[in-house]
Order: structure tokens, then sequence, then C-alpha cells
């Protein structure tokens, strides 16, 4: 039987509100240091505690799960993605992992839109320049961009999250395609008049800005790689909010130096949080930490759903987020 307060142990530090409520619910330890678990650190922490509350800075690889003790039997995990968690092992284990969906879909997707208008319009070039004392006034020639209304958005997954982006994106004008697993109903692509390509490459060469909006996956590590790179149009624009995985960093690099590509606007990057030296170096990159989903309200609502998934688990029924093996 299920203690009635489980054991919890929380792997990073997070909103005092949500930590404190922790507090009177359950037998917790939290992270108040806010340091990133070493591997012997997780490795006994799933060996003494009912409850792991991870983030996507924790490797949940099937050797830890392996070496897991018989008590852990939920896997609450900060976030929606759980790419860094292995699912197959988590169920071989008899471990229940949940998530926290829905919650981030409208600040990842205002991010996602603020980077469509900001890298086409030189945003952070100009503010580089004003900031090293370089600005001598106003020019008609001086940091030329590109309007987005009237241009083409490609959407790499069309799910909550790009489905936000495309109404945002439709709301400035933009004409909407996608590339999704699976098509959406004609009744949902005609709230933004959205176009469907079955085929990646082919909506790859006809869009002007590409917004990666799908999850990590092995189907999609390194989706965008050179090749697919190759067939976007020299005026075209990569738009990262997504997982860093995604892309093939060296190949977009190698994409934006030699003027494959027009720009990129990141949000995330293949080894955070070492970003790739050469993406520092170029003017046509504009790069964020990982912080589209960085809102107080969102922040909140994610400690909501993980206490809501711990106290319906610890009550003996199953958890509202929980994540399936093929949840992509």
């Amino acid at each position: 039987m299920v203690k009635k307060r489980p054991k919890v142990f929380v792997t990073r530090r997070l909103p005092e509100a949500v930590e404190t409520r922790m507090a009177e619910l359950f037998d917790v330890t939290l992270n108040l240091d806010d340091t990133p678990l070493d591997r012997s650190t997780l490795a006994t922490a799933m060996t003494e505690y009912d409850v792991l509350v991870t983030t996507l800075t924790d490797d949940v690889d099937a050797s830890l799960i392996a070496h897991s003790g018989p008590q852990l039997k939920l896997i609450a995990n900060f976030g929606n993605g759980v790419d860094h968690i292995d699912l197959k092992a988590a169920r071989a284990h008899e471990i229940i992992v949940t998530n926290t969906p829905g919650v981030l879909t409208d600040d990842t997707a205002d991010m996602t839109m603020a980077l469509i208008l900001s890298v086409p319009r030189r945003l952070s070039e100009g503010e580089r320049v004003l900031r090293e004392g370089r600005w001598q006034g106003w020019s008609p020639t001086m940091l030329l961009g590109h309007r987005i209304h009237g241009k083409r958005l490609g959407i790499v997954g069309m799910g909550r999250i790009g489905q936000a982006v495309a109404q945002r994106a439709r709301a400035f004008g933009m004409a909407i395609h996608y590339h999704n697993r699976r098509r959406l109903p004609e009744a949902v692509e005609r709230t933004v008049e959205a176009t469907y390509w079955p085929r990646l490459e082919a909506m790859l060469s006809r869009v002007d800005i590409v917004s990666i909006n799908c999850p990590l996956t092995p189907e999609t590590n390194k989706l965008i790689n050179d090749e697919r790179l190759r067939l976007m149009q020299r005026h075209a624009y990569l738009i990262n909010t997504a997982r860093g995985e995604i892309v093939d960093e060296t190949a977009l690099v190698a994409a934006l130096e030699r003027g494959g590509i027009a720009g990129a606007g990141l949000d995330v990057f293949e080894q955070e949080p070492a970003i790739h030296p050469r993406l520092l170096d170029l003017p046509n990159a504009m790069l964020l930490p990982h912080m589209s989903s960085a809102t107080i309200e969102g922040r909140l609502a994610m400690g909501e759903k993980v206490i809501m998934n711990i106290r319906v688990w610890a009550d003996g029924h199953r958890p509202p987020d929980q994540v399936l093996e093929g949840w992509a």
C-alpha cells in the first residue's frame, strides 16, 4: 500500500509556492542549491524515494531505472517533454511517468512568435549595434530586414504548440503550411487556413520561415540536417523552440555561414548548456537561453500539475497526466 505521505525527491529548485505546497503534502526533499544532480546522487535518490520529480536536466536512462529501488513507482516530470526519461525501461519496471502537458502551450507559442518577428527584422543585430556604440543615427539603408506579412510559415509538428503558433502567425497575415505525422482534421485546418505537406522536404523548399515545434524522438533526432537545410530557400529563416537535438547544429552553422539560409532564431541547443562556438559569432543567429516556457504563471501551473499527479497516484488512482510509451 502506498504511504499516505509519500517520500518525494525533487531534483531542481522549483518556485517557492510549489515547494511549500509539496512540503505540506509530502515527505519531500528539495534541491535548495538548484545544482544539477550528478549521476551518483540521482541513482541514490532512486533507491530511497517513492517519487522522483525530474526536469529536462536529468538523464533518467535505462541503467538508472534498472538499479532503482522497488519503492520507486512514480517519476513526475516537471515539464512536458520526457525525452530524457527511458519510458520503455520505466514501463518494464512498473514505474509510472507523468508530465505537465498543456500549461506551456501559450508561453512557448508566444516566444516562437517573438522569434518569428525578431529574426527577419534583425532586432538582435540592432540592439548589438546600439550597445556597442556603433550607431551613427538613422539611415535609409541601415539594418534592412523583411516583413512577415504575406510570408509562408512552415510548421514542423502541428500539436498543441504548433497550432497555437499557427493562430498567432495567421493574425500577422502569414500563410500557414505544416508537416505532421498525421494530417489534422479538416475543421482544424480551416481555422488557420493551413496547407498540409505529407513530405517535409516538399514543404521546406516552399516556405519563407520554418518553425520547429515537434517533440524529440528517435525519429526527429537531427530531423533538420544538412540535406534538408539545403532544400530551404536562401532568404528563409529557421526557428527552433522545441529541442536542440532536432536540428543538426553543425549543419545549421554551415548553412548560416555560407548564406544557405538568411538567419535562425534558437531557444534550444544540441549540447545545452554548451553552445556551438561558431554560432556565437554569427550576426544572423538570434540566441536565447532556453526560456520559451519561462513565465511565472507557467511554472506555477506546472507545479500544480506535478502535485496533482503525485496526490492522485498516492490515493491509488491513475495520475491524470500519465505518459504512455508512444507519447510523441
